[in-house]
């Protein structure tokens, strides 16, 4: 069974991975096989929600964004059943929806430490929704806020807490009630059988970690930012973002971490056993 961590804690594993030299790795994850190896690979964090959830059941992450299940019932049962029983050692977080209107967050989170999470994450999260959607949800009471306001109660619930942001704007508020990990959030995953075919550049997701960097460490020298998503799909792209934003602090895989290895793996295994004579 995962081992239940403070809040501290967490931070204290976080900042001695940095004060070591070494680049963060995050993961987040949708099944036990892929807990169980990324914390024998040497995750520093592990993460469970819906998206997860979706792209291993072999469809889109993004139908973690669709009224298809009780997103944070699904966190739940998988971190009970599935994710929490598997790890050893790694702290492991909620994925939660704060916009959620029929949850009291506070009731949420008590059943979110019970179970033995040592933090949260907020996924699905408002931050990559935009447009006339996004201006729908903000003015009819489901804000991105409800995700800065559920970051704040659990701190106080001494549960360690990261935050998926898109825009310098929500990380900065994201870090002004105490988020210590700000990932940087820049779109879908692009690549493998179910990825984004369109993504932004490598050059402008740099531009876009680099200006969240600023933003948040000129407000909060202490807190500590990560990349995810998008153009960053392998080991040659996450290379390019260390070269070009020095302040970033790591990287937080989810299909790169998962999806690719399976889609790859299982592909190239198959082949060699049905090439046998």
């Amino acid at each position: 069974m995962a081992k239940q961590y403070t809040a501290s804690e967490v931070l204290a594993r976080l900042k001695a991975e940095r004060a070591a030299g070494r680049y963060l790795y995050t993961v987040g994850v949708g099944t036990g096989i892929t807990a169980k190896f990324v914390e024998r690979g040497g995750a520093d964090l592990i993460s469970t929600y819906p998206l997860a959830k979706f792209r291993m059941a072999g469809l889109s992450s993004m139908a973690g964004y669709l009224p298809i299940c009780d997103s944070n019932a699904l966190t739940l049962e998988l971190g009970e059943r599935e994710i929490l029983p598997i790890v050893q050692d790694v702290p492991v977080c909620a994925g939660l929806l704060g916009a959620d209107p029929t949850r009291d967050m506070e009731r949420l989170l008590d059943r979110v430490k019970s179970l033995g999470f040592s933090g949260i994450y907020n996924s699905p999260s408002m931050s990559a929704i935009d447009g006339s959607l996004r201006a729908a949800f903000e003015e009819t009471g489901l804000p991105f806020q409800k995700e800065i306001d559920m970051m704040e109660l659990a701190v106080k619930h001494d549960l360690f807490t990261h935050a998926a942001c898109t825009t310098a704007d929500e990380a900065r508020r994201m870090a002004d009630v105490g988020v210590p990990l700000i990932v940087a959030c820049m779109g879908n995953s692009v690549g493998g059988s179910i990825g984004n075919k369109t993504a932004i550049s490598l050059d402008e997701t740099c531009k876009r970690v680099n200006h969240i960097c600023d933003a948040v460490k000129r407000a909060h020298p202490e807190a500590m930012i990560i990349s995810h998503g998008g153009p960053i799909s392998g080991h040659t792209e996450l290379q390019y973002v260390v070269d070009n934003c020095p302040q970033c602090d790591g990287y937080m895989g989810g299909s790169s971490a998962e999806r690719f290895p399976v889609e790859v793996g299982v592909r190239e295994t198959t082949e060699r056993f049905k090439a046998v004579r």
